[in-house]
């Protein structure tokens, strides 16, 4: 794929995933026990041979440039590949932080313009989903495509949460042209949404974009260059088959999750997803231990967890720790997350080296309403929080 150079749209803090999202942008949250939402794109970029990668950053990216690194972790090291991290940056004139996905690729220009390809790929990096971009690349040339959009089904119900295309003709299968597109519309004229993934004729791209800057008022792909090229130009609509978790609010963050426990047909163990495991020291971690006392069931135990106590239906990050009699049931605990002795955690997601005090309670009890809550019955705990011993916190609390 030496002709197409991608773009990681991966700045964005998404409030609705609350404490998750305080101290990193979205792209930056684990999941699935080893990794972060950006290892997906980037470990599809890796698996489709596309070798050159900036990365458009902006929201606390401290974790975020840490973890990706020079993206050797992904293979993107040699003489034709890169992983560029790529933060506004101050200029002569007009410079500014990014107000939105055209903006940001508008000030990252002059990287486009270093690589000589006809094709550049756009692509949101906080989304879960298993693609190869190849196939999409081969659609855009057969159909003699300007621009290509990807979508995925989803139900009726719904839908209009995202940017809604309609697309007609060609191969149903594949994909067809792009006749209509309305981001989250209130009456969705079909179900195949928006992935956020565009490939552009790269001075399409660059026209599109610079367009927008001078005469545009606001600065989105889905709200303003999408639909502005509908009718215009060539463009196509390929249709993904699979799996892609949204993960926009915290009970979608949480289904994703526990959806790589196996419980779905996903065949995650195929998708040869890469992370960094020098990132917050994974790889001098001892395997797991488990005590004879302690009982796991159906849930994923990564490097450095000492568990004595009880789990069911959990992902526990590396270096977690369970003590003795605390029971952990429907969680995702991130690394270095400790549960104290008789402690009782159910359906709770706690952020790196949270403390749950012994004895404590935490999710699914019954108490007094919490001051901070969130619509939902899911437990949050923010980063580093001790939570005293034998304290008692209901379902929904958001604990900080």
């Amino acid at each position: 794929m030496a002709r197409t150079v991608a773009l990681i749209l991966a700045g964005g803090r998404v409030d609705e995933l609350g404490v998750l999202t305080l101290h990193r942008p979205k792209s930056a949250v684990f999941f699935g026990g080893m990794y972060r939402v950006i290892d997906f794109p980037l470990s599809n970029l890796m698996n489709s041979g596309i070798e050159r990668v900036g990365i458009l950053s902006q929201y606390r990216s401290t974790s975020l440039l840490r973890h990706v690194g020079i993206g050797s972790s992904w293979d993107f090291v040699g003489r034709n590949r890169c992983a560029t991290l790529l933060p506004p940056q101050k200029r002569i004139a007009g410079s500014d932080w990014y107000k939105g996905t055209t903006d940001a690729v508008f000030q990252n220009l002059d990287f486009l313009e270093e690589y000589d390809h006809d094709y550049t790929l756009v692509l949101s990096g906080d989304h879960v989903y298993r693609m190869d971009y190849g196939a999409m690349i081969d659609f855009h040339e057969r159909m003699g495509a300007d621009v290509t959009a990807a979508f995925v089904e989803v139900p009726r119900e719904g839908a209009g949460r995202f940017g809604i295309g309609v697309i007609e003709g060609g191969d149903d299968d594949e994909g067809g042209r792009l006749t209509g597109y309305e981001e989250k519309p209130e009456k969705p004229r079909s179900t195949w949404a928006s992935m956020t993934i565009y490939l552009f004729r790269k001075e399409l791209l660059v026209e599109a974009v610079s367009r927008q800057a001078e005469h545009g008022s606001s600065w989105e792909f889905g709200r303003d260059i999408l639909p502005s090229l509908v009718g215009r130009c060539a463009v196509y609509g390929w249709k993904h088959r699979g799996y892609w978790a949204y993960c926009r609010s915290v009970e979608e963050f949480w289904r994703a999750n526990i959806d790589f426990l196996g419980q779905s047909d996903i065949g995650f163990e195929e998708w040869n997803i890469r992370t960094n495991l020098d990132d917050k020291n994974l790889r001098d971690l001892p395997p797991a231990y488990l005590s004879e006392e302690s009982r796991v069931v159906r849930s994923r135990v990564t490097y450095g967890c000492r568990i004595e106590g009880n789990v069911r239906g959990c992902i526990l990050f590396p270096g977690v720790r369970v003590g003795k009699g605390a029971v952990v049931t429907d969680s995702i605990l991130f690394p270095y997350v400790r549960v104290g002795e008789g402690a009782v955690v159910e359906k709770v997601i706690a952020d790196e080296m949270a403390l749950i005090g012994a004895g404590a309670r935490v999710g699914g009890a019954e108490a007094a309403p919490h001051r901070e809550r969130f619509d939902g019955d899911i437990t949050l705990i923010e980063k580093e929080t001790s939570i005293p011993a034998k304290s008692i916190y209901p379902s929904g609390a958001v604990l900080s």
